[in-house]
């Protein structure tokens, strides 16, 4: 409701998203943040939760003691599609750092990983779809 009161009064831009079926959200982010998928992140060879991501990042469960804002770090995303495990390798960036979580902006993507991020977004949309079927 806040969200909403701000946009009316010209405080908070109402922006279309880009990689979520083009529903128009509140938010400064470029993408809608994805919480359903089934992923896990590696870095530096240990696996961390994924608490939400989309294209433009992703936001870990991590212990952030070691993690400095600014850092570029290389993070592998690892997931879970209805018929294969697909994995995404690219930099990010620390942009914030909570008690428990750490979370990262990714350098321009390619469109090969930009594509791998619409098949996992478009298999997710696909099993909902069927299991709505049932």
């Amino acid at each position: 409701m806040i969200q909403s009161i701000m946009t009316a009064l010209g405080l908070k831009k109402i922006h279309h998203g880009q990689g979520g079926g083009g529903d128009d959200f509140s938010s400064r982010r470029s993408y809608p943040r994805r919480t359903s998928d089934q992923c896990i992140s590696m870095i530096d060879g240990k696996a961390h939760p994924v608490l939400d991501w989309s294209p433009g990042g992703v936001r870990l469960f991590a212990d952030t003691r070691p993690l400095a804002i600014g850092q570029e770090l290389p993070v592998v995303l690892k997931f879970h599609l209805q018929d294969e495990v697909v994995q995404v390798e690219h930099l990010a960036h620390i942009i914030r750092k909570g008690r428990d979580s750490v979370s990262l902006q990714f350098l321009p993507l390619t469109k090969d990983i930009r594509r791998t991020f619409q098949q996992v977004i478009d298999d997710f949309n696909a099993r909902e779809f069927a299991s709505s079927q049932i």
